[in-house]
C-alpha cells in the first residue's frame, strides 16, 4: 500500500476464514484517491471478508458516518480538516464505550510523529499502522482490532510501549496541552509552511480566525513569531 494511487497489481491473500469472519468498516481519509486504493484492496468482501460500509473525509462526515453505520472497525487518518483523528475520537467516546456493539478504531496514518502516535492511543484508537502496511497485513490488523487487540506497525510498537512503560497515562507536555485542539492544528500547519489563507481553507474556517488561532498559540507558548513557533513545533515532532 505504498502507492494508493496505483492500481493494485498484486491481489490481497484471503484472510484466514475469510469465509467464516466478517467485519463492517468506514474508510476516514481526506485523500479520495487513497480512500479508493484501500476499498480496492481490501474491500473484495468474499474474499477479505472487510465490507466498506462507508467513507469520509473530514471530521464532520467522519462523526456523521460513523453514528449512521456503526461499523465494527474505523479506518482513521490522523490529519483530517475539522479537528483531526483526536477530534473524531473525541465525539466517538460513547460509540466506543457501548458493551454491546462498540465501534474500534484503528489509525491508518503516513505520519509516524511521536505527537499522532500518543494523541490517537490517549483518543481511545486500539492501534496504529502506517500506509506502508501491506493489503492482506491490515486485512488481519482490522480483524484483530475487532476481536479487541492492540495492533501497531513493528516499527511503532516499541515506541509505543517505551511511551507507557513507567505510568499508566502517556507523557505530558505541559506547553502543548495548553494549547486546544484546533490550536494545535493551526499550529501543525503553520510549521510546515502553509499561509493563512491556505490552513483557513484545509480547516474550512474564515482567515480572521486562522489569525485569532495564531495570535493564541503565540501568546500561550511565549513565541514572538511564525519563525519560532516552528522551531518549536520541529523540535517536538510535531510537523
Amino acid at each position: 500500500m505504498s502507492d494508493p494511487t496505483e492500481a493494485n497489481t498484486e491481489p490481497v491473500e484471503p484472510a484466514r476464514g475469510a469465509g467464516e469472519r466478517h467485519v463492517r468498516v468506514v474508510l476516514v481519509d481526506d485523500h479520495r484517491m487513497f480512500r479508493t486504493g484501500v476499498q480496492a484492496e481490501i474491500g473484495r468482501t468474499e474474499e477479505t471478508g472487510v465490507e466498506v460500509v462507508g467513507e469520509a473525509a473530514d471530521v464532520e462526515q467522519a462523526v456523521t458516518v460513523i453514528t449512521a453505520t456503526r461499523p465494527e472497525v474505523v479506518l482513521l487518518d490522523v490529519h483530517l480538516p475539522g479537528g483531526g483523528g483526536v477530534e473524531v475520537l473525541r465525539r466517538c467516546a460513547p460509540l466506543m464505550a457501548d458493551p454491546e456493539q462498540p465501534v474500534r478504531f484503528l489509525a491508518l496514518s503516513v505520519s509516524d510523529a511521536a505527537e499522532d502516535v500518543i494523541g490517537v492511543i490517549r483518543g481511545g484508537a486500539r492501534g496504529y499502522v502506517t500506509k506502508t502496511i501491506t493489503g492482506t497485513d491490515l486485512v488481519d490488523s482490522v480483524f484483530r482490532v475487532q476481536e479487541g487487540d492492540a495492533v501497531f506497525s513493528p516499527r511503532l510498537a516499541g515506541f509505543v510501549l517505551d511511551a507507557f512503560a513507567s505510568t499508566d497515562a502517556p507523557p505530558v507536555d505541559e506547553d502543548l496541552d495548553r494549547l486546544t485542539q484546533r490550536e494545535r492544528e493551526v499550529l501543525r500547519l503553520i510549521a510546515r509552511g502553509y499561509a493563512y489563507k491556505e490552513i483557513a481553507k484545509q480547516l474550512f474556517i474564515s482567515v480572521k480566525t486562522v489569525e485569532s488561532h495564531v495570535s493564541a498559540v503565540l501568546r500561550k507558548l511565549q513565541l514572538s513569531n511564525r519563525h519560532e513557533l516552528t522551531r518549536w513545533a520541529t523540535a517536538r515532532r510535531l510537523v
